[in-house]
């Protein structure tokens, strides 16, 4: 995505799914000013000299944050609470039910990649954007909305990477070397998915902003509660055909995302991203 995404940070290897601008909303990636060499910006002196002039700001600005660095407090504050109470409840198959879902991913690549293969490679980095474009959204007209998307992106990311470093499951094509992902394997383990858990988490917080706590939910509320889950599943199942996660990754990614939900929604540090719940669904009301 260019300009104002540039990646699920983290989902280069879940980079993104790691941070920095990945499911980013920034435009701090692309942007390049030159100034001439004989007579810089800050030297022009017709009539005034620019580099005398002074605006007093003593705050920064709460507009000027990008909603990627923004995110980042939404983690500190989730920090604060107790997530890593959190356990998966998943199983992780052995035995004979691993070789079924290894059974499953070799069909599935034989089948279903060649037709989901631009899929794959566009939500490889970001897809934020699919959320976006599902609910008819742009970052400048729901500012609030796309900043909700990325805080849950950036959790999402968050919370996976500490459950993948628990269970330390390798990744498909490890065990089956003929999958041959179409695209690199990220460098952690595979349970659970993190897209899976960031796709999913996106759709309840979005299904929150719909429903406020009290009164009737929004007009788009029942539409849009069966299209992002659709769409967090079909996320989740890409992953799947691309050899990249096995189907109880992506069970896991979703149960995790339930459970990070709640905690959101009802423990009082997560200051900012109920804030942010109740700026969202204003745009919308």
């Amino acid at each position: 995505m260019s300009g104002s995404f540039d990646g699920n940070d983290g989902n280069d290897g879940n980079v993104g799914s790691a941070g920095g601008s990945g499911n980013s909303l920034s435009v701090t990636g692309g942007w390049f000013f030159a100034d001439r060499v004989d007579l810089p910006f800050v030297t022009i002196s017709d009539p005034v000299v620019l580099a005398d002039q002074r605006i007093n700001i003593t705050q920064y600005p709460a507009r000027a944050w990008g909603a990627e660095w923004l995110s980042w407090v939404a983690v500190t504050q989730l920090a604060q609470t107790n997530w890593m109470s959190i356990a998966i409840t998943t199983p992780i198959p052995t035995g004979a039910a691993l070789s079924a879902e290894i059974d499953g991913l070799v069909t599935a690549a034989q089948d279903e990649r060649a037709d989901t293969l631009g899929e794959i490679l566009s939500q490889s980095d970001e897809f934020v954007s699919y959320f976006m474009n599902a609910m008819s959204a742009r970052p400048g007209a729901y500012p609030a909305t796309a900043l909700l998307l990325q805080i849950a992106s950036l959790i999402g990311t968050f919370t996976a990477m500490h459950h993948k470093y628990l269970f330390k499951r390798p990744r498909p094509s490890m065990l089956c070397p003929a999958l041959l992902p179409p695209i690199a394997v990220p460098g952690h383990a595979s349970f659970p998915s993190g897209h899976s858990t960031q796709a999913h988490l996106m759709a309840l917080c979005m299904d929150e902003m719909f429903t406020p706590p009290t009164g009737n939910p929004l007009p788009q509320q029942t539409v849009m509660h069966n299209d992002l889950l659709a769409l967090a599943n079909r996320i989740a199942r890409n992953r799947e055909i691309a050899g990249l996660h096995y189907p109880s990754d992506s069970v896991a990614g979703a149960e995790l995302a339930g459970k990070v939900h709640t905690n959101l929604m009802t423990q009082t540090m997560n200051v900012l991203y109920q804030a942010t719940v109740i700026k969202a669904r204003a745009e919308w009301a």
